[in-house]
């Protein structure tokens, strides 16, 4: 028996319609800088629609990045983790190891990198808390990466001067199409690119290229075997 709607039941239905198209008419373009008050960024990334996005602010402007969901992505993320984390167990090094940690400064910037290190005697200081961490109490990350599948021209541009103000001593970029690294020293508000880590004495940035290189072939136990081979030298 089809059930008739009263007016009252009709106005009602027309309003929750036209509240949907407004909210589809007015959703932010993803993956592209938008100009935004802070209020309104922060409005942005709280609102259910972009729970699952990175979200990214500096110069008076907003980016709300879809999240890499490629295999290719969660790849290149994998193994770079697991190699640093190798190389620090190798080593020796303390390493406390972050994926998709927020990093805030609260009115200012914000940013959200795949992968983040604190390294050495400042790995006790990687933020431990459910909250997103707030730059005014606690202290930057030693190295940021950015697994660039769709990203790369952004994340070697404004994303690159957003690291440079945070003063994150180094930054990686993993071209994912290209299978390459673009690492760079964060210093003086500038950066320049180097060929071994900084923050991380004797690893080379082409062994870790070449770990990524052998991914596409091989599994992580194969690569991570040959990875441990290297640093052991």
């Amino acid at each position: 028996m089809n059930k008739v709607l009263n007016t009252e039941q009709l106005s009602t239905v027309n309003c929750q319609l036209s509240t949907i198209m407004i909210q589809l008419q007015t959703k932010l373009p993803t993956d592209t800088w938008v100009t935004a008050t802070w209020e309104e960024y922060i409005q942005t990334v709280e609102d259910p629609v972009y729970a699952k996005a990175k979200g990214y602010y500096y110069n008076g402007q907003m980016r709300i990045e879809t999240m890499g969901v490629g295999p290719n992505h969660a790849s290149d993320n994998g193994i770079v983790y697991l190699a640093v984390s190798l190389f620090g167990i190798v080593k020796n090094i303390a390493i406390q190891g972050l994926i998709n940690c927020s990093y805030r400064k609260p009115g200012v910037r914000e940013s959200q990198p795949d992968i983040s290190y604190y390294i050495g005697a400042r790995a006790k200081l990687a933020p431990r808390c459910s909250s997103i961490a707030n730059l005014n109490t606690i202290a930057p990350p030693d190295l940021a990466i950015e697994i660039a599948d769709t990203s790369l021209s952004d994340d070697l541009g404004q994303k690159r001067l957003l690291y440079e103000d945070l003063e994150i001593p180094e930054y990686w970029v993993v071209d994912v199409e290209n299978t390459r690294i673009l690492a760079f020293q964060i210093a003086s508000s500038g950066s320049r690119r180097i060929t071994e880590s900084q923050v991380l004495p004797g690893l080379s940035i082409a062994v870790l290229i070449e770990a990524l290189e052998m991914s596409r072939t091989m599994d992580q136990s194969e690569v991570g075997s040959w990875l441990l081979a290297q640093f052991q030298k």
